[in-house]
């Protein structure tokens, strides 16, 4: 689809939302357990709530009752002839403030958003793609019980132990098939990650890192046979920022020593951690939950985009618990533009972590709130 009639659905599912928010209906039913209506959540949406422990393959499914859910697929390729490249699978479902008892069949219940990139040194630039859609009619959903999310023929489904996504972009595509060889990583306080200083401000939030990889991209009508390690993150909230927050930085990094290191800080107004945290598995698989005094990042050097003037800290400092991570880019232009589809513009890019000055691992970086504060819908 190009970006105009994008840019149009976006507009449409948009619209639609807020009609069908404020169009009259009958009485809503009272509110289940273990839900919130807070103010900051703006509806009647289920809560984060310790003591629930995450269950497959039920909870790598949709989660329909939580306002916000993502399904993130980040890695290295390498192709035939040698290249290096990262990419990027994201699979987005959100639930407007629509009121349940809304009898009209056209009132969007649940939207799905996807984007998908690759990193390419030889281009300069991300190739990069986006599609939004009202969930139903067969054209989109994000199923329940286990993963199986798509939009028209961008899908993730997994399937006996691996994750099959297949993305056709206006001038790109991936056909990759992911297979799982660690357990899952259980991030936070058994599955709850908290984001912020109140206990609401959370997800539920599982990884799985070091996914071998294999399959076929292709650029500009040119195909490759590709090989490769990934990184895969499934999360659910419905109040995963709080007003104070303006944006995040997060790492997933694949060790080359078998462990995986999941790293992240919530920014406040002023650009200083509101919050932080992680998850480091041992080459023993050992996992050891990092607090808010054990994360901590640092910017070393800065690249401002050409076409946003953001200027994005692209070259970190990680400490997680007792070990530090210098993070290079594999290349500094990884500015993801979304503006079609969830209003955002943020880095996005595949970088490698160096240790005691020798590489150590590869993985990707994620940066938002650097132009606008980052507004999860």
């Amino acid at each position: 689809m190009n970006r105009r009639c994008v840019a149009a659905l976006a507009a449409a599912l948009w619209a639609a939302a807020a009609m069908a928010a404020a169009a009259p209906a009958s009485p809503a039913a009272a509110p289940e357990p273990a839900r919130t209506a807070s103010a900051a959540v703006g509806g009647d949406y289920a809560a984060v709530t310790p003591g629930r422990p995450i269950d497959f393959p039920r909870d790598a499914g949709s989660h329909p009752e939580f306002r916000i859910e993502w399904w993130y697929v980040t890695g290295w390729l390498t192709t035939s002839a040698g290249e290096s490249l990262g990419f990027q699978v994201t699979f987005f479902r959100t639930k407007p403030q629509i009121d349940p008892a809304n009898p009209s069949a056209f009132a969007p219940r649940q939207l799905l958003v996807a984007h998908c990139a690759i990193s390419d040194p030889r281009r300069g630039r991300l190739w990069q793609d986006q599609r939004i859609r009202r969930a139903g009619l067969g054209l989109a959903e994000a199923q329940e019980g286990d993963t199986h999310v798509w939009i028209d023929d961008w899908s993730l489904q997994h399937q006996a132990g691996s994750y099959r996504a297949t993305i056709a972009a206006e001038d790109f595509a991936l056909r990759l098939l992911l297979a799982e060889t660690q357990p899952a990583l259980i991030n936070g306080n058994a599955g709850v990650s908290r984001k912020g200083p109140a206990p609401e401000s959370a997800s539920y939030y599982y990884s799985l890192p070091h996914m071998k990889v294999t399959g076929s991209i292709a650029r500009a009508g040119k195909s490759d046979e590709v090989t490769g390690e990934a990184w895969f993150d499934h999360e659910w909230s419905s109040e995963y920022l709080d007003a104070a927050a303006r944006g995040w930085d997060w790492i997933g990094i694949n060790l080359d020593d078998g462990s995986a290191l999941m790293a992240f800080r919530i920014r406040g107004a002023d650009g200083t951690a509101r919050w932080a945290g992680g998850s480091l598995r041992g080459p023993d698989g050992q996992v050891r939950i990092l607090d808010t005094e054990q994360v901590k990042f640092r910017a070393d050097r800065r690249w401002t985009s050409p076409r946003t003037g953001i200027e994005y800290p692209v070259q970190w400092q990680v400490t997680a618990g007792s070990r530090q991570f210098e993070l290079l880019p594999l290349l500094d232009d990884q500015e993801n533009d979304t503006r079609l589809s969830t209003g955002a513009i943020y880095w996005e890019g595949a970088v490698r972590a160096y240790e005691h000055d020798r590489i150590a691992g590869r993985g990707y970086l994620e940066l938002t709130g650097y132009g606008e504060k980052l507004i999860l819908r």
